[in-house]
């Protein structure tokens, strides 16, 4: 098969975060404004063309209080960075489906590497004939090396908000029309 277009389907596909919370518990959030180009042949990714621009405005970890705060110039400062992108440089397969997808994050202004385990998880023919394809990936990322760097020192010891951050990304796309 040779290289396709497919859309996101962004009511059927989420881009998720996790990030540790006082030492002791986890605050989960995810992005609901994103485009994604994707040009490629599912059965085989190694040449796929992947690029994501997320809206950093479209937080959501469902508290409006700490979605501003996150927003805010002590974390994301999004009137200056309103986006996040990725870029695929290199991807490796890496087994059945299996990929490290290598790319380029910029975040905050600052544009780092990042790898993703990344699976193919299938394609087949929606209600309404239309060829669809399902993706995961996930990853992580230290979000100091990106600038962002608002903590508080907790009297217990440790900090408010851990450093690593883990993404998951789950993507259902569907094939343009020629």
């Amino acid at each position: 098969m040779t290289k396709q277009v497919w859309n996101v389907d962004l009511s059927h596909s989420s881009l998720e975060f996790t990030v540790k919370h006082m030492m002791v518990s986890k605050v989960r959030g995810n992005f609901d404004v994103y485009e994604a180009k994707l040009i490629a042949d599912p059965q085989d990714l190694t040449t796929a063309e992947i690029e994501f621009k997320v809206d950093i405005d479209s937080i959501n970890t469902r508290n409006a209080d700490r979605d501003a705060h996150l927003k805010s110039a002590d974390l994301f400062e999004k009137e200056k960075y309103p986006y996040m992108t990725f870029k695929a440089t290199n991807i490796v397969k890496t087994g059945d489906n299996e990929y490290a997808v290598t790319g380029d994050l910029t975040l905050k202004g600052v544009t780092k590497s990042v790898t993703f385990d990344a699976t193919f998880e299938g394609e087949g023919k929606n209600p309404w004939g239309q060829e669809v394809a399902g993706f995961t990936a996930t990853g992580k990322i230290n979000r100091s090396d990106f600038g962002i760097s608002w903590n508080a020192a907790l009297e217990t010891g440790g900090v408010l908000v851990g450093d690593e951050v883990k993404i998951a990304v789950e993507i259902e796309a569907t094939k343009a029309a020629e």
